[in-house]
């Protein structure tokens, strides 16, 4: 009687448990990068939007003859936004996401008010 061994080819159990302990091990460097790649994306799209409504803040001084202490109110700029400006990071509408007070002060992000701002530059 002859028996003939039938080598069946596959993966052992071990080799399979040491490519899921790489790939956890690649997901665990990746995924903390993309999170923060994505805050970094956020806060910059922000910041970019705040120099927009600046920008539509000191268009509307000069149109409407309106000095350094006049009171802004996203009514009045709203007009001079291409777009519906908001938050990235979560505002719905521009007053859910931004603050205006006067031609002077600077915009501010009511969503993330620590990290989305504008720089003060020197004139």
């Amino acid at each position: 009687m002859k028996r003939t061994a039938s080598h069946i080819g596959g993966f052992t159990l071990v080799e399979i448990m040491i490519v899921v302990a790489i790939i956890g091990l690649l997901a665990s460097i990746a995924v903390p990068n993309f999170t923060k790649a994505r805050m970094t994306a956020r806060m910059n799209a922000c910041i970019s939007n705040l120099r927009v409504i600046d920008g539509a803040i000191q268009q509307w001084a000069l149109d409407t003859k309106q000095g350094e202490t006049a009171q802004v109110t996203a009514a009045d700029i709203l007009p001079y936004l291409k777009n519906a400006v908001t938050c990235p990071s979560g505002g719905k509408t521009f007053t859910d996401s931004y603050s205006v007070t006067t031609v002077e002060a600077r915009p501010t992000c009511l969503i993330q008010p620590s990290t989305h701002k504008l720089e003060e530059t020197l004139q």
